[in-house]
């Protein structure tokens, strides 16, 4: 009888390691592929890493100038002063310049690419792809405009001022969204008077 319950205990207990073991591994082989999952990159075919590119493309130009360094700041130092009117002017520019060489790019990849497909779908493919770019071109007009008119700003020595109040908009706000002409108190409250009567300021 004591042989049976000793026989007993001993499966049980193996069965207990077993387990533990199988947790231990399935922990072990979860990190691995986790780890496999982070270093491997995403397959892409061509079509689909055109598509990404051309994503990336767009939304880099419209976000900002790339590769402008942050203004240091001094202490007291007078805001608005002529080098940080020059940093925006150069941030401005660079951006202009960016948006116009985005411009560029459609007309000839619209011109290169445009093609009578037989197939219905390619035929549809391609003409959302070219609405798409037309549509991002055309937030990017608006925006020229807008970057046209922070220069004339700075020109005349009215750049960084609140439009409503007349307060310092800031200088790292400026460098997040060098087209802002209202501080951020006075571009909450429009917001929120956008939110509730439904027209844009």
């Amino acid at each position: 009888m004591k042989k049976v319950k000793t026989k007993v205990k001993a499966k049980v207990k193996a069965k207990a390691q077993s387990k533990i073991k199988n947790k231990n591994i399935k922990k072990v082989i979860v990190k691995k592929m986790k780890t496999i999952k982070a270093k491997t990159p995403i397959k892409t075919t061509s079509k689909t890493s055109k598509k990404i590119t051309a994503v990336k493309k767009h939304t880099s130009a419209a976000l900002g100038p790339v590769g402008v360094k942050p203004y240091q700041l001094k202490t007291s130092e007078e805001y608005m002063n002529e080098k940080q009117l020059k940093h925006f002017q150069n941030i401005l520019l660079e951006w202009r310049e960016q948006l116009m060489s985005e411009v560029d790019r459609t007309m000839h990849h619209m011109q290169d690419e445009a093609a009578n497909y037989p197939d219905p779908v390619d035929r549809a493919s391609q003409e959302e792809e070219f609405s798409l770019e037309l549509r991002t071109r055309d937030r990017e007009r608006k925006l020229l405009k807008k970057i046209d008119e922070a220069l004339n700003r700075i020109k005349d020595h009215d750049y960084g001022f609140c439009d409503d109040c007349g307060a310092e908009i800031g200088v790292r706000r400026l460098e997040a969204r060098p087209t802002a002409t209202q501080c951020i108190e006075c571009k909450t409250i429009a917001e929120i008077r956008e939110k509730q009567t439904g027209e844009v300021s």
